[in-house]
């Protein structure tokens, strides 16, 4: 393997173009003409942004994890949707949490822990913008400024994230001082990975001459595990787990964004309950407001009304929003720093429930309580989703749904309940919507509650239309309740608790919503 391939950074995007409809000049006359008359770039540093000293402190906590190790963690790259179209950009989020770079963050961008006597250097690299005596500047339809707009130099990255800052091109150094030590974050940008990957593995090799290669974190036998990358990985989820003030204040934003879309949904049910599509002007109206206060959603809008409310995750949203159904509307807005709410209402159409709807709303909504009562400092985390489902069991064992009674139901060996809530009634939550998803089980699932903590308590039951062990008059009807909780020193806050839950509370805010 030829050393340009083994140690080139990652190479610029290239301009995507389509020969026999390009019409971008290419005369020495325009290349001249455009480079020249523009006024001067503005060089002002902003200051470093709120979030800086808090991304410092969760850097140092893993460079005190890996002392020794090259750590590297991409932002990631544009991904392709169609042709010369990409999906908008979002860096991965182990970057955005150890960097502080948001929404503005750019493709393409590497963050490196490089391993010193005493912890690490930190530095970002990332593709600076081009000169207008480049034709990348007017030419390159994917990081050109004539397409995208202007894009900041080194130095004012480098103020903005209060982090040295150097040229993408910088970056072949650090490639070429990979080894069998060094740690990557893979799923980030699969074509550093392929160059990183060949680094260790030429530099495990050649470790395997004199020594034996498996007492490396990376080696030729290891190679297609890659056990020592997963653990660090894990290791990035799991300090997630708790949040710190800055996190907590985001998280605080991303709810009240998120209630006032739920607020403007409701406000446009008598438009799109006439619609035959009418989920879909749904997940348009919240999605209008994720963009207009926040930087989009934080996962696809489910907007799920009469039967497709029993389908966890309909997305599809291409039904009719009927009067006499309830909708399951589970949305939640990202604001820019990619912090996202998770919040869950079941509305009636027409702003009263059925009496069967209440009683079904009713017995979630105090199967959520009850979750509530136990989410505190010091419990373990699992035992929040018992709680649930043991009013789950009891209710269905009394609507003559179950074979056995709910003790029997709640046996470890059986679980007949299930059937109506086969998913989790937690799961963490921050940047990501189900955050430190790859930590351990005895951190996570079995791990002990702590103030910080940030999860959702949504329990539901979905009364399938053609299942025959409900009661036919329950059919088709689907019901969950989603809230957001921080834990506190002394307990636990419902960070979404101003959306109402209770049904008659439902009811009272869509009429008055409604006028």
């Amino acid at each position: 393997m030829a050393d340009s391939t083994d140690t080139a950074p990652a190479p610029a995007p290239a301009a995507r173009t389509n020969e026999n409809r390009s019409t971008t000049p290419g005369s020495q006359g325009f290349k001249e003409y455009i480079s020249s008359g523009w006024a001067a770039r503005s060089e002002e540093l902003p200051p470093a942004r709120e979030q800086a000293p808090f991304a410092a402190a969760r850097r140092d906590r893993i460079s005190r994890l890996y002392p020794g190790h090259r750590l590297i963690v991409p932002a990631g790259r544009l991904k392709q949707r169609a042709n010369d179209t990409d999906y908008a950009f979002r860096a991965h989020s182990a970057f955005a949490h150890l960097t502080g770079w948001g929404s503005d963050s750019e493709p393409g961008a590497v963050l490196v822990f490089e391993p010193t006597t005493t912890g690490h250097d930190v530095t970002v690299y990332f593709r600076e913008r081009a000169g207008r005596d480049s034709d990348e500047f007017y030419a390159n339809s994917e990081i050109g400024e004539f397409w995208i707009g202007p894009r900041p130099s080194i130095a004012q990255v480098a103020s903005d994230l209060a982090l040295p800052v150097r040229g993408i091109d910088d970056f072949a150094a650090v490639l070429r001082r990979v080894d069998s030590e060094t740690l990557l974050v893979r799923e980030a940008d699969p074509f550093l990975t392929g160059q990183v990957d060949d680094a260790r593995l030429r530099n495990a090799a050649e470790k395997m001459l004199t020594a034996n290669g498996t007492d490396a974190p990376f080696s030729v036998e290891i190679n297609g595990d890659h056990d020592a990358d997963a653990t660090f990985v894990r290791d990035l989820s799991e300090l997630r787990l708790v949040k710190d003030a800055y996190e907590i204040g985001q998280m605080r934003l991303a709810v009240a964004a998120t209630a006032r879309g739920f607020e403007d949904v409701i406000r446009d049910l008598p438009r799109s309950s006439t619609h035959e599509r009418g989920e879909r002007l749904v997940e348009g109206v919240f999605n209008t407001r994720a963009r207009a206060d926040g930087n989009t959603v934080g996962y696809d809008t489910i907007a799920a009304s009469g039967p497709h409310a029993c389908i966890l995750h309909w997305t599809r949203n291409d039904g009719p929003v009927l009067p006499g159904d309830v909708m399951l509307l589970d949305a939640g807005i990202e604001v820019d720093s990619y912090y996202t709410a998770d919040i869950t209402r079941t509305l009636p159409i027409t702003g009263t429930f059925s009496e069967v709807q209440r009683r079904v709303y009713d017995a979630v909504r105090e199967a959520a309580d009850a979750a509530f009562l136990v989410a505190r400092p010091g419990a373990i985390f699992r035992d929040v989703h018992a709680a649930a489902m043991t009013v789950i069991a009891r209710h269905t064992a009394a609507w003559g749904m179950l074979p056995v009674t709910a003790e029997e139901a709640l046996k470890p060996e059986n679980g007949q309940h299930r059937r109506y809530m086969v998913h989790g009634t937690s799961h963490h939550l921050g940047l990501d919507v189900h955050d430190c998803a790859q930590a351990r089980r005895d951190m996570y699932m079995d791990g002990v509650i702590e103030p910080g903590m940030v999860f959702t308590i949504e329990p539901g039951l979905y009364f399938q239309p053609d299942d025959l062990t409900v009661p036919a008059e329950y059919r088709g009807i689907g019901v969950r309740i989603e809230d957001d909780i921080l834990i506190t020193e002394t307990g636990a806050e419902n960070l979404s608790a101003g959306i109402p839950r209770e049904s008659a509370a439902v009811e009272a805010w869509m009429a008055e919503l409604r006028g």
